[in-house]
């Protein structure tokens, strides 16, 4: 098994595994990502997006992207240092179990580890158990006393207009 940094040839595939991820968690819908969005992200000219591919090794598809997992920086100021939020970790559904999901977590553990980052940490739909267990076999722990809150689209636009008079 191969995991690899994302390539600039990668970023087509990747926008399809992103897409795909979406399909899976039933929010295809909600995808607004280009190729040109994705390309400026990972290799602009201050990137703020990181990412590596998993790249079968055997069968119908050595040598092609089959997986990948994009992230990018956060800070702990509990901690003082800063760690890496996994945004979206995906492998195909036939690659599943060939060792490659959990490669690319490892890859990014070993990132934190190499840099003295002192958090790897994401979000898993409650839904999702195959992931929920993967990711609790590779040791990671829910944080179930947390909840995730967002600002997005009308809400966003609307909270950032609204200036009350001091």
């Amino acid at each position: 098994m191969t995991v690899r940094p994302i390539r600039p040839a990668d970023v087509p595939v990747v926008v399809g595994l992103v897409r795909e991820l979406a399909e899976y968690e039933k929010a295809a819908h909600e995808v607004r990502l280009t190729e040109e969005q994705l390309t400026a992200a990972l290799f602009g000219d201050s990137p703020a997006l990181f990412g590596h591919v998993a790249v079968a090794d055997e069968g119908v598809a050595a040598g092609e992207v089959v997986g990948m997992a994009l992230w990018f920086l956060n800070f702990s100021t509990w901690r003082g240092t800063h760690g890496i939020y996994l945004e979206d970790l995906y492998v195909q559904p036939q690659h599943r179990g060939s060792g490659l999901g959990r490669e690319l977590l490892r890859t990014l553990a070993e990132t934190c580890v190499q840099r003295g980052y002192s958090r790897l940490e994401w979000w898993v739909l409650d839904w999702n158990t195959p992931s929920i267990e993967f990711y609790k076999a590779a040791g990671a722990v829910p944080m179930d006393e947390w909840t995730v809150f967002r600002l997005t689209d009308e809400a966003l636009s609307e909270f950032a207009a609204d200036r009350r008079a001091s």
